[in-house]
């Protein structure tokens, strides 16, 4: 059966052994391990991340990086504050994400992914040159390292990330591939992204939303199966695709609710796998 993981996250005061614990109570043997703060990126961290992985056999399927400096989730302040896009913060985050490659080799683990932000759809757009350019420098050094960057999907139409993996014209990139997000920024969906940049897709977000109903703010997550990612043709369609890696279910609230949801989400998946013979 294919491979069901769930997002953690790392954050200053976070009892990695209790997170990694959890995984495991929930049935799982993969997950995504989220940084946001580049400072974390530490030895101490790193090494207590390989500890947890062999302790409790679970596997870290990708590394989530992240970024310092403002960031914005709306569409009035977050196309200048999300990701490399803005030219601002550009030079100090494709540093930090080196950084975060560089801890992600130590935790041996192959694949980073992050949000890019909201890429300008016009390749002639100086903003679209210069993320590119920064990120074929990001994705040369990864490669040395045996690694492959990940864009994050959401926050630009397919054929926009599309466009910018083929300028960036390396052969280590690869998609971050979240069943929501495209719904909840307005993108685009799932189903129809597939069929534009499916054979990248290297790891998955697995949730659900609804379109946004107000031009400033971001569409609603829900819980998976009450929205419009349409997840069983979803699945089908990544199968079709030749798709072999984890099924990463990641919920966006906290406490008894999210484990709730995620079992729900495991159970959901796993009815899938079985009828698709996964």
């Amino acid at each position: 059966m294919s491979k069901i993981g769930v997002l953690i996250t790392l954050n200053p005061g976070t009892d990695l052994d209790k997170e990694f614990a959890k995984v495991k109570d929930l049935g799982l043997a993969s997950c995504q391990v989220c940084i946001w703060e580049p400072a974390l990126f530490t030895d101490e961290n790193a090494a207590k991340i390989v500890q947890c992985m062999e302790k409790y056999g679970v596997e870290v399927s990708t590394l989530w990086a992240g970024w310092t400096g403002p960031c914005e989730w709306n569409f009035t302040h977050g196309p200048v504050t999300i990701g490399l896009v803005p030219a601002a913060y550009r030079a100090h985050r494709i540093q930090e994400l080196d950084r975060g490659s560089q801890f992600a080799e130590k935790i041996g683990v192959t694949s980073m992914a992050t949000h890019v932000g909201f890429l300008p759809i016009s390749p002639t757009d100086p903003d679209f040159d210069g993320t590119v350019g920064a990120l074929r420098w990001l994705a040369q050094r990864m490669k040395a390292r045996g690694q492959y960057f990940l864009f994050e999907t959401g926050q630009e139409t397919p054929v926009t990330m599309l466009r910018a993996i083929q300028a960036i014209g390396t052969d280590n990139l690869g998609i971050n591939f979240d069943t929501a997000n495209l719904i909840l920024y307005g993108m685009g969906n799932p189903v129809d992204a597939l069929d534009v940049f499916g054979k990248y897709v290297m790891n998955t977000h697995i949730k659900d939303g609804l379109f946004p109903v107000d031009g400033l703010e971001l569409g609603r997550e829900v819980q998976v199966g009450e929205g419009l990612a349409n997840l069983p043709v979803v699945v089908q369609k990544l199968k079709a695709l030749g798709y072999t890696g984890p099924f990463t279910i990641e919920r966006e609230i906290s406490g008894d609710e999210q484990t709730r949801d995620i079992l729900a989400t495991k159970a959901y998946l796993e009815k899938l796998f079985a009828e698709y013979d996964m």
